[in-house]
């Protein structure tokens, strides 16, 4: 697996953009400078993310859910959130004991 995460990807296992793997192993969203733990898919090259409209559910019992546009960052968790601009992750100074 890559390190970079998918250009489409959908948190419902019924879309066809659902990748299990890259679920599994944690992808970060940031939205307009801000991060966000509320998408349901979202595609980078396309520049929008899908979220639930609050508590609202189709006859289906699914979340309805509202197409933001916008600029998209993704990355993966486990390399940390300064992976999505490039930028080496900051390291916490090291203390000798």
């Amino acid at each position: 697996m890559t390190d970079t995460p998918p250009d489409r990807l959908a948190a419902h296992p019924s879309s066809p953009f659902f990748n299990e793997p890259a679920m599994e192993r944690g992808v970060g969203v940031r939205f307009k400078g801000a991060e966000r733990h509320d998408v349901d898919e979202y595609c980078v090259s396309e520049g929008w993310i899908r979220v639930a409209l609050g508590k609202k559910v189709d006859r289906k019992g699914a979340a309805l859910t509202i197409k933001l546009t916008g600029p998209v960052e993704v990355w993966y968790r486990d390399l940390g959130a300064d992976s999505a601009t490039g930028a080496p992750e900051a390291e916490a100074p090291q203390t000798e004991a």
